[in-house]
Order: structure tokens, then C-alpha cells, then sequence
């Protein structure tokens, strides 16, 4: 079969550009097609303009308390219209790198339409019929609109159109504590919005729950409102909004954002024509991202699996590498990292004590290391927070983490998960002081603090003592 592609890739989000441009680098002739934005969901509205609000959040926050460690602000005033710009230049910064022309560059032919797969090696778009013998569907997700009584009548919010907001919310509902609810609750409470969140489980519920309370403390104390329960119903208009919640409480505000997971996106593309196998929530697909038909990829938010932008990316790296050599890669979940961006962050790192508890049971170790012995934190009068590292052994399955840039304290333990490093590798290395980074240190070393410290070793270094007293 004569092919007009190498590989067509149906989607311009993470994992799209990812195995896309991957592919072009390598010389491959490449149709990367996008009905819709260039960079896909977090660019648009994910992850850019939410930890953009956050970071007016954060401002907003800091003047608020405003005598502190002897210097005095003036306390804030937030006006919406910066705000908006400040998300909005944000994204725009950020596209150019997911640009049409960038990708142009890289040697992709970019097509903006939308596409629908005609066949395993077939794909319609604009009018023309493309072929290759590879096909990669990175279509991503949607936001999931549960089937609540009324909440089609009212005007609601999801990340979509959430950041095109022109006025602030006076009072923020939100239904759903995952990781977008309590983001946006913390970040719209700072910037002066009365905010309730409607979560009938425990909020962030994946993450370890000690770590979380942490989170769900300071957020408390900063007004936002947690209520215990599931929406029933919405009703009102416009300004004057009302949820009865499962517990008997009726909640009124001004506006309602529903928070409560991703749905693939995944119909219209001639996926169910074809005969492409579905799981729960997502295309089904291997360890080496392929469908029930081989010649397809399926990556991203689009299948069933983790929901991360650094999963898209490395699922597309991995495509990408696959189809240029032709050898097969597969995914490994043992290190997969995330974090919420509340203050103080929330991070976690392949397995939690829960979880570990449940599948290993007393071979389990865990350590714990607090904020409050790191020097760094103190000096900056942040101490809130701690380090759970999870042991087998001593070997690292997993590491909770609660507190200022948690996440940025990651890295170092998908090392020591994938045997690239170890405690004590980390535990004896020269970490700059002061530093947050050197909980790290102090933990994987206290793996090893009753080995090094233990009978056998002190027997030792008291018979050196000994024979040097003797021949001094």
C-alpha cells in the first residue's frame, strides 16, 4: 500500500506534539492535525491558567497578613480585570512553543480541522483521505458533567470557561475536592470570593490523607468552606444559585464550578465505527499505548489511564521512539509523580502509605521527616508540612510530601524508585545549606541510621580506638 505519511497524529495537545514532533525530528513525514486550540487542554485551560491565578492567589495572600517577620504591607486590592490578563498573557506567552508554525518548523504538516479515522491505516480530514501505517489518537478529555437535577438550567462553570471570567464570583461553589476544586477554591478565596466546596468522600482522596488535612487545615483557616456531601440538585438563575446537598444543607451562591473529574474525549472520530475497544472511562490500550487495533495508538487523556500532561508527554515520547525504531517501549507507572498546587503543595511519588500498607503489609517502612527540623524552613518561617518516605526494606516505593514547593522535592526519588540511586546514595551525598532539598537527605539517611549506628559498627570503631590508644 502506497502511504501520503509515516505517521498521522490526531490531537495538538501534550501528547499530540509530543509523539508528533518527536517523529518529525527524526525525518519521518508527519500530519499532525487539531480541530480545535494548538496545545490542547493545558495550555488553553489547564494547567498555564490555573497556576497562573494561582500566582495572583498568592500575592493576594501574602498582603493580607500584613505585618510579618517586622515588614508591613499595604493590604490588597484585587482587581479582576488584572487578574484575567495577567491568565490570559500567560497562556499567550506560553503558545508560540505549541504553535502551528513551530511544528511547521520541525517538518509536520499541520492541518487545523477535524479528522476521523476511516480505517487502520486511514484517516479523513478537509475533505482528503490521509494514510500511514501508523495512526496516534491523542484527542484528550473533556470535563465530566455529572447528571445532577437542574444543573443544565443554571449557567456552570467548568476549567473550560472558567478563566474567561470577567467579574468575580461574589460566592464560589464547587462541587468536587479533586485536585481542580481545591486549587480554584484556595486560589478564588485569596483573591476575595466567598468559597464552599460540596465533596461527598474525602477530598483529594489518591493522595496520603495525613498530608492532605494539612492542605485541608490551612484552607479552613484561610474561609473556604468544606461541606460533606453529595449535590442533589441545583436550581436558580444567573447571580442566585442554589445545590441541596444529601446531608439536608441547601448552599446559595453566585456562581457553581463543577470540579468532579475528566471524561475522554473520544466520540465523533469514527473510534466506535471501526471497532476500536473502550475501557471504563477511555480507549483501551497496552502497555505499549496501542488499541485493539495495532496499526492505532491511542495516548493522552483519550485512553483510560492516568490524567497528567507529564504522562501525555512521556506516553508520546514513548510513541514516538517506538515508531522510528520500531521497537517496542512500554509505559512504567512504578515512579508516577503529581502534585496539587494548593500552599502548602501536596506531592506524591509512586506508592503511598495506604496503598503500600494494603499490598505489603508489615514489610513496610515508613519515614517521616518534618518542615519543622528543616534549617531552611525555619529561616523562611515556613515549617509547615513533612516528608513521608515509604520503604520496602530499604529501598524506596514511594514518597508523600506536604508543603512549600513539595513538588519540587520529586526528582530525586524517581531515581531511587527506578534503582537508579539509592537511600544510601542520597543519604551520604553534599546537599547545599541551607536548603528544603536536604529533608531528602535526612530521610533517605534515616534509612540507614540503625545500620551505621548499630552494634556491629560501634564494636568496631571501639576496637580502632582501642589499638590506637594502644599505639599512639
Amino acid at each position: 500500500m502506497k502511504f501520503t505519511h509515516d505517521v498521522i497524529v490526531i490531537g495538538g495537545g501534550a501528547a499530540g506534539l509530543t509523539a508528533a514532533g518527536g517523529c518529525a525530528l527524526f525525518g519521518l513525514k508527519v500530519a499532525l492535525i487539531e480541530g480545535h486550540k494548538m496545545g490542547g487542554e493545558c495550555l488553553n485551560n489547564g494547567c498555564v491558567p490555573s497556576k497562573a491565578i494561582i500566582t495572583a492567589a498568592k500575592r493576594a495572600a501574602e498582603a493580607r497578613t500584613e505585618t510579618l517577620h517586622g515588614v508591613t504591607l499595604a493590604a490588597p486590592k484585587v482587581e479582576w480585570s488584572g487578574v484575567h490578563k495577567h491568565i490570559h498573557d500567560a497562556i499567550a506567552h506560553i503558545a508560540p512553543h505549541d504553535s502551528e508554525e513551530t511544528f511547521e518548523e520541525m517538518g509536520c504538516e499541520v492541518i487545523r480541522d477535524w479528522a476521523r479515522i476511516a480505517g487502520k491505516h486511514s484517516v479523513e480530514v478537509g475533505g482528503k483521505t490521509l494514510t500511514a501505517p501508523r495512526i496516534v489518537v491523542a484527542t484528550g478529555s473533556k470535563p465530566f458533567v455529572p447528571p445532577i437535577p437542574g444543573l443544565d438550567t443554571v449557567p456552570y462553570l467548568t476549567n473550560e470557561n472558567l478563566f474567561d471570567l470577567t467579574e468575580q464570583p461574589g460566592h464560589l461553589l464547587i462541587i468536587g475536592g479533586g485536585v481542580i476544586g481545591m486549587e480554584m477554591a484556595q486560589s478564588f478565596c485569596r483573591l476575595g470570593s466567598e468559597v464552599t466546596v460540596i465533596e461527598p468522600a474525602n477530598p483529594m482522596g489518591r493522595d496520603d490523607q495525613d498530608n492532605v488535612q494539612v492542605v485541608i487545615d490551612t484552607m479552613k483557616a484561610e474561609g473556604v468552606t468544606f461541606v460533606k456531601g453529595k449535590a442533589d440538585s441545583v436550581s436558580g438563575k444567573a447571580g442566585a444559585i442554589e445545590i441541596a446537598v444529601d446531608n439536608g444543607e441547601t448552599i446559595k451562591g453566585t456562581h457553581v464550578l463543577v470540579a468532579v473529574g475528566r471524561k475522554a474525549n473520544t466520540s465523533g472520530f469514527g473510534l466506535e465505527e471501526l471497532g476500536v475497544e473502550m475501557a471504563r472511562n477511555g480507549i483501551k490500550v497496552d502497555a505499549r499505548r496501542r488499541t485493539s487495533i495495532k496499526s492505532i495508538y491511542a495516548i493522552g487523556d483519550c485512553r483510560d489511564g492516568p490524567r497528567l500532561t507529564h504522562v501525555s508527554g512521556y506516553e508520546g515520547s514513548n510513541v514516538a521512539l517506538e515508531i522510528v525504531t520500531g521497537l517496542p517501549t512500554k509505559v512504567n507507572w512504578k515512579a508516577l509523580p503529581w502534585c496539587t498546587f494548593t500552599e502548602p503543595e501536596v506531592a506524591q511519588i509512586g506508592m503511598t502509605e495506604a496503598e503500600a500498607r494494603e499490598k505489603l503489609g508489615d514489610k513496610v517502612t515508613v519515614i517521616t521527616e518534618g518542615f519543622d527540623h528543616n534549617e531552611r524552613a525555619i529561616a523562611e518561617d515556613a515549617t509547615k508540612g513533612q516528608m513521608k518516605v515509604i520503604l520496602k526494606g530499604k529501598k524506596v516505593i514511594g514518597a508523600s510530601i506536604v508543603g512549600k514547593n513539595a513538588g519540587e522535592l520529586l526528582l530525586p526519588f524517581s531515581q531511587m524508585i527506578t534503582g537508579k540511586s539509592g537511600t544510601f546514595d542520597m543519604g551520604s551525598a553534599i546537599i547545599s545549606y541551607p536548603t528544603r532539598s536536604e529533608i531528602t537527605k535526612a530521610a533517605a539517611f534515616s534509612a540507614w541510621e540503625p545500620t551505621v549506628f548499630g552494634s556491629l559498627p560501634k564494636k568496631y570503631a571501639a576496637f580502632v580506638a582501642k589499638v590506637r590508644r594502644t599505639f599512639a
